[in-house]
């Protein structure tokens, strides 16, 4: 698993005035605010929420980096109204200090017939908006984890997703690493050793995520991947939305998970854990036609109504996390879930499981188990067919616009009127030019 799959509440929908587009709020909106030690001012803030007859859901806490002797909150609320959050957070400023609202702000821009729209972020740095909109800050666990009842790992966790950590990770790492040769993907296995000598990948060593990112980029010797894929790597403090997470991949922005799973079950993790992320996710990053697909995953889902994320989420959950490919006339594994666990990649091939041809109607209405192997995977032909095939699915979803990646800009850009379609018209046809030049050059065959 990666960190997304879980989902808040459903949205409501206000009209804000006749002539401006329908926006949607999520019922669940996710409060920051910091309060100094004094008796009784965490009690005054909390008060404002009983007054303005909001329910809490959920909140935690920890000690303040920004300022010694003050604490933050996180706190999860049931509120669809703008107005009323907004006459909460004035009030809340009375009593604490660094008040914001981390979760979803409605769409300000008319996009196509103006009908409801989700917010999505157009530019890379929207990401910082949701960056630390988490579902669980790192302790939260569901009570069939193996860490539920571990007080001092759920403290630890708590903390690994504040600092950076070492761990010793070989016996993790040296398991999976003899069964990749015979049963990851030739992917997989041939960006494995590049990370090794590019990125400290080791028994005793795991990697740093800005390490990864510049292998991802180029900034290392790599003559044996003449094919980038850009692709940042960054780090989330816990568990995003599946819409937040799918956005991220839209601009190729994977956000990576910063813990570890409970030392009890060190060959299976029920949730992303940080060898999940290098393991398992990181070597199918580095292929670029992997990481095409990933992205053709998030520019789906921008703007997507609910029903859709959580179709865009299953076909990302049996693809991403748990895909199966055919290779040379034998199956291997391609999915992030299945290479970073020991047990389930040998379950995987054997005759266990059901195995069915991948098909994204198929796919997206199959339920799945996330504490246990899979009962069921699902097969591609190729990355490129299983990328097709998405494309062709993603014509389905209702919205009235399309969107398109500039990687100069790291922008989304929405194809919703005739300039920009001429200007892409433009840019393609330039390319076609190059591409007829360079066969023109080619040597001609005997």
């Amino acid at each position: 698993m990666d960190a997304s799959l879980k989902k808040k509440t459903a949205t409501n929908s206000y009209q804000k005035n006749s002539d401006e587009i329908e926006v949607q709020w999520c019922n669940t909106r996710s409060v920051l605010f910091s309060v100094n030690e004094t008796i009784g001012t965490l009690a005054k803030a909390l008060k404002i929420f009983e007054i303005e007859n909001i329910n809490l859901t959920h909140i935690e806490s920890r000690p303040s980096k920004k300022q010694a002797g003050y604490y933050d909150f996180y706190v999860d609320c049931e509120c669809s109204n703008a107005e009323t959050l907004q006459r909460v957070t004035s009030r809340l400023q009375d009593y604490a200090v660094n008040v914001g609202v981390l979760s979803t702000q409605p769409l300000k821009d008319d996009i196509g017939d103006g009908s409801s729209v989700p917010w999505f972020p157009r530019k890379i740095s929207d990401l910082d908006k949701f960056a630390n909109r988490i579902l669980s800050y790192g302790a939260e666990l569901d009570a069939d984890h193996p860490g539920f009842q571990d007080a001092e790992y759920r403290a630890r966790r708590k903390e690994f997703a504040d600092i950076a950590f070492n761990y010793k990770q070989s016996t993790i790492y040296s398991k999976l690493t003899k069964l990749y040769p015979s049963h990851a993907c030739a992917e997989h296995c041939h960006v494995f050793p590049l990370l090794i000598d590019n990125c400290g990948y080791r028994e005793d060593n795991i990697p740093q995520l800005e390490d990864i990112s510049k292998f991802l980029k180029g900034e290392y010797n790599q003559t044996e991947m003449p094919f980038l894929t850009f692709l940042l790597v960054r780090p989330v403090a816990g568990l995003l939305t599946s819409r937040d997470f799918l956005a991220g991949l839209a601009f190729r922005v994977f956000h990576c998970t910063q813990y570890i799973r409970h030392p009890t079950m060190p060959l299976y993790t029920p949730e992303p854990d940080l060898c999940h992320e290098v393991l398992g996710h990181v070597p199918l990053f580095a292929d670029r036609s992997f990481a095409q697909f990933s992205q053709e995953i998030g520019l789906a889902s921008l703007g997507a109504p609910d029903e859709y994320i959580d179709k865009l989420a299953t076909l990302y959950w049996f693809t991403v996390e748990f895909g199966l490919c055919r290779q040379n006339g034998e199956i291997r594994a391609y999915g992030a879930g299945l290479l970073s666990s020991f047990g389930e990649l040998e379950y995987c091939l054997s005759e266990k499981p059901q195995v069915l041809q991948f098909d994204p109607d198929n796919v997206c209405s199959t339920k799945y188990p996330i504490t246990s192997y899979q009962p069921t995977y699902f097969l591609a032909e190729s990355f490129e067919d299983a990328k097709k095939k998405l494309i062709a699915f993603a014509r389905k979803i209702p919205r009235n616009f399309n969107v398109r990646y500039d990687p100069y800009t790291q922008s989304i850009e929405v194809m919703d009127n005739k300039e920009q379609m001429l200007h892409l018209v433009t840019e393609v046809q330039e390319e076609m030019e190059i591409l007829l030049t360079s066969l023109r050059q080619l040597p001609v065959s005997s």
